[in-house]
C-alpha cells in the first residue's frame, strides 16, 4: 500500500501542473494536465462508442497518457524556439512572434526530438511506477507504450483523441481570450486527422465554436 500511496501522491501534482504552451501563449488560469487527461479519458470513452474498439483499453490508455509528466515537462512544437521562461517583458515578445508562425523543423530533427523525448518520459514513468504491484507496472507501461508508438488501433485513435482535446482547448481559448493563432491550429487540425470519427469532431468544433464566433 505504500507504494501505491507515493503513486496517487506523485499523479495528484498533476492537478496544479498547468499546461506549457498555454502559459506561452499567455492563457490566464490555463489548464493543467490533469485536467488534460480528465477531457481525453471522457473523449475516449465517448468517440470510442462510434467504433468497433477495446473501449476499457481505451479509457484506461487516456488515462495514464500523460503521467510520465510527474518527472518531465510536457513539450510543444515550438519548445526549440522558446525562451526557457516567458516572465520577463523581452521573453514574452520574443514569445509571441515566435507563436504566429508554425515551428519549422526538418525530418531529422522531428525524429531526434521525438527520440529524446521517448526516453525522457519512458524514464519518468518507470521511476513514478517505482514499487508498484508488478503486474500494474507492467498494464500500464504496456499501455503507455502502445499509445507511443501506436502498436493497436485503440493507440492510434487515443493518440488522436489527445490532440482534438489539445485542438477543442485551443478554440475554446480562442473564443475566450482570443490568444490563440487560430488559422494555424486549423491548418494543423487539417494535416493530422485521419481518423474519420474525430475529422468529424473536428469539423463539429469548427461549426459549432470557430463558424458561430466570427
Amino acid at each position: 500500500m505504500d507504494a501505491i500511496l507515493k503513486f496517487l501522491i506523485n499523479v495528484g501534482e498533476l492537478k496544479d501542473r498547468e499546461r506549457r504552451g498555454w502559459l506561452a501563449n499567455k492563457v490566464p488560469n490555463c489548464e493543467t494536465t490533469a485536467s488534460h487527461i480528465f477531457r481525453v479519458s471522457l473523449m475516449a470513452w465517448v468517440l470510442a462508442r462510434k467504433k468497433k474498439l477495446n473501449i476499457d483499453k481505451v479509457i484506461k490508455m487516456a488515462l495514464i497518457h500523460d503521467i510520465c509528466e510527474v518527472f518531465t515537462t510536457d513539450e510543444t512544437p515550438y519548445d526549440p524556439f522558446l525562451p526557457a521562461n516567458f516572465d520577463s517583458l523581452t521573453n514574452q515578445q520574443k514569445t509571441e512572434e515566435i507563436l504566429k508562425k508554425w515551428p519549422k523543423l526538418s525530418l531529422a530533427q522531428k525524429k531526434k526530438r521525438a527520440d529524446l523525448k521517448h526516453k525522457r518520459e519512458e524514464k519518468s514513468l518507470l521511476k513514478l511506477l517505482t514499487g508498484v504491484d508488478e503486474s500494474f507496472k507492467n498494464e500500464i507501461i504496456g499501455l503507455w507504450q502502445d499509445y507511443e508508438k501506436g502498436l493497436s488501433k485503440e493507440g492510434r485513435f487515443t493518440k488522436q483523441v489527445d490532440k482534438a482535446e489539445n485542438f477543442l482547448q485551443g478554440m475554446e481559448y480562442w473564443q475566450k481570450h482570443g490568444k490563440i493563432q487560430r488559422d494555424l491550429w486549423i491548418r494543423w487540425a487539417k494535416e493530422i486527422f485521419d481518423d474519420p470519427i474525430i475529422i468529424d469532431f473536428i469539423k463539429t468544433i469548427e461549426k459549432e465554436i470557430v463558424v458561430k464566433k466570427k
